[in-house]
């Protein structure tokens, strides 16, 4: 059941007796003195349903620690520390001066209930009502949009790890399947902690450990007893088919049937990265920089300093690209917006939703890949989708072709590209040149030009989309570039507890404070 304050504290209240000691115009003195207000004891009660048993800890004073914890970037260990040591804190979370915190499983408890509850986000959508309550966003109508890689907690697994890790979970989990395993896989000592002692530099003993442990795995697969498993049984033989088969391919001279297994020369899509964190993926931010973890995105108010919205999402999928992410971002805003981004948010489909809505976009192109260094690109040809045309730069045309089912269309020159003067700049093919026209062409095509012409477009993206990229250096700072949770479920709250409480940072810093029952903003004196 739902715990209530009671009045009564371990020694001294705190604030009342060392107020002069936690810093003015802190997060610890306005927690010390908003805590109630700012998180009721009703905001909770849907997560505590039942009215019987031992009441929990208030959860507003767990909300005012999680706020802290987020702010720190601390472990639930480092938390209860502080909460016992550090006067501040205690004042923030409103404990006596001899109160020794408590367990820090509570904290897991807390958030465990909340991803369970109606809303699992509601300690950032308090802080955003206190947002729209003191008004500071009214009439500030420009959103910057980016996203970031955040690393995973865990360790990036290879081939070898992972499979051993899927049959011991497999054996532990499963009914029935000690036995199994014992009767039938012979590749490694599953009870055996450690790897499997071969001659790690010897490629032919790495080939014939991999295709043992893949035939292990197939085997302790078919000979499982039939039985309806629970979800943990479940997820453990669904984890063993995945991981045995992502990075296997049949045998040089085998035809798949025979049961002889190598390494694949290639890398599977959407490849999971650890049986530990099968939600974790390797993202390639650009060419040049890979990650295992999750893309962190978020919605940013530049002027005020402000994050409108946040999510965390998995690094692999089209529905995760930050265009697709970009939607449920400026879902709820009112009004008409300015909204800035780097190109990773200029696709055709983003661009004509959002102009559809009425935004104004000032979103950097992607820029054009030439076939030929220093050659020609795509804006230099003479396109007419209504016509059905398109002119090449030496003035040949060529109709454009069907539409294909992803809305996209090509022009094939081929045989008038034999002789072309301008042949050596345009294309290396021997058939000569094909263009591939987007289903958006004309949209993208208008954004690059005004990207280029327009000296205001200009000036709006130089001043005011950087300021975005201090907020994303505000989110990962303090270690919080690592995420401290498994999963995206549970880091995705953690990302909005992360920002709310940087929201809240930022509204004291420009004077939060509560009069007559109301959230404002005190006018900054000289």
């Amino acid at each position: 059941m739902q715990g209530e304050w009671a009045g009564e504290m371990v020694g001294p209240d705190v604030w009342e007796t060392c107020r002069e000691l936690i810093p003015a115009g802190s997060v610890f003195a306005f927690l010390a003195e908003h805590r109630e207000v700012l998180f009721p004891p009703g905001m909770f009660a849907d997560m505590y349903p039942s009215s019987n048993g031992r009441p929990s800890l208030p959860p507003q004073v767990l909300a005012a620690t999680v706020v802290l914890q987020s702010l720190q970037g601390l472990s639930d260990f480092e938390t209860v520390q502080e909460l016992r040591c550090d006067l501040r804190w205690k004042a923030a979370c409103g404990l006596g001066l001899y109160d020794t915190a408590f367990d820090p499983s509570l904290l897991t408890y807390f958030r465990r209930r909340l991803r369970h509850s109606a809303d699992p986000m509601r300690i950032f959508t308090k802080v955003r009502e206190v947002v729209a309550a003191t008004g500071v966003l009214k009439g500030r109508q420009r959103r910057a949009l980016d996203s970031t890689v955040l690393d995973d907690a865990v360790a990036t697994q290879d081939t070898v790890t992972q499979i051993i890790s899927a049959i011991r979970r497999v054996i532990r989990e499963v009914p029935g399947a000690e036995e199994v395993a014992a009767e039938h896989c012979r590749a490694h000592d599953y009870t055996d902690p450690g790897k499997p002692r071969i001659a790690w530099d010897d490629e032919t003993a790495r080939a014939a450990l991999v295709d043992a442990l893949v035939t292990d795995a197939l085997r302790l697969l078919g000979h499982l007893p039939e039985q309806n498993l629970g979800e943990k049984a479940a997820n453990a033989v669904g984890m063993l088919a995945l991981v045995a088969g992502q990075d296997v391919e049949p045998a040089e001279d085998s035809d798949g049937r025979d049961g002889r297994w190598r390494i694949a020369k290639r890398t599977v899509a959407d490849r999971t990265v650890s049986t530990v964190d099968p939600d974790a993926r390797h993202i390639h931010k650009n060419r040049t920089r890979h990650q295992d973890g999750f893309k962190g995105h978020a919605s940013f108010e530049p002027e005020t300093g402000l994050f409108t919205a946040v999510a965390l999402t998995s690094g692999y999928g089209p529905e995760h690209h930050e265009a697709a992410v970009a939607r449920d971002l400026l879902e709820g805003e009112d009004g008409e917006l300015t909204v800035l981004g780097d190109s990773a948010y200029g696709t055709g489909d983003l661009r004509a939703q959002l102009q559809a809505d009425g935004h104004t976009l000032v979103i950097k192109p992607a820029p054009l890949r030439q076939a030929i260094p220093g050659g020609f690109t795509i804006d230099d040809f003479r396109i007419d989708p209504a016509a059905g045309t398109a002119a090449c730069p030496a003035g040949h045309t060529a109709n454009l072709g069907q539409i294909k089912a992803d809305g996209a269309r090509t022009a094939q020159f081929k045989r008038v590209c034999t002789g072309c003067p301008l042949r050596e700049r345009c294309t290396t093919s021997k058939t000569g040149r094909t263009l591939n026209v987007h289903p958006q062409y004309e949209l993208l095509a208008a954004a690059r030009a005004q990207a280029v012409t327009d000296p205001a477009w200009q000036d709006e993206y130089r001043r005011w989309r950087p300021p975005v990229e201090r907020a994303i250096a505000w989110l990962v700072a303090r270690g919080n570039r690592r995420v401290p949770y498994r999963g995206v479920i549970a880091n995705n709250i953690w990302l909005h507890h992360r920002a709310a409480a940087l929201n809240l940072r930022r509204l004291i810093n420009l004077g939060l404070t509560r009069t007559s029952n109301t959230w404002q903003l005190a006018p900054a004196t000289a």
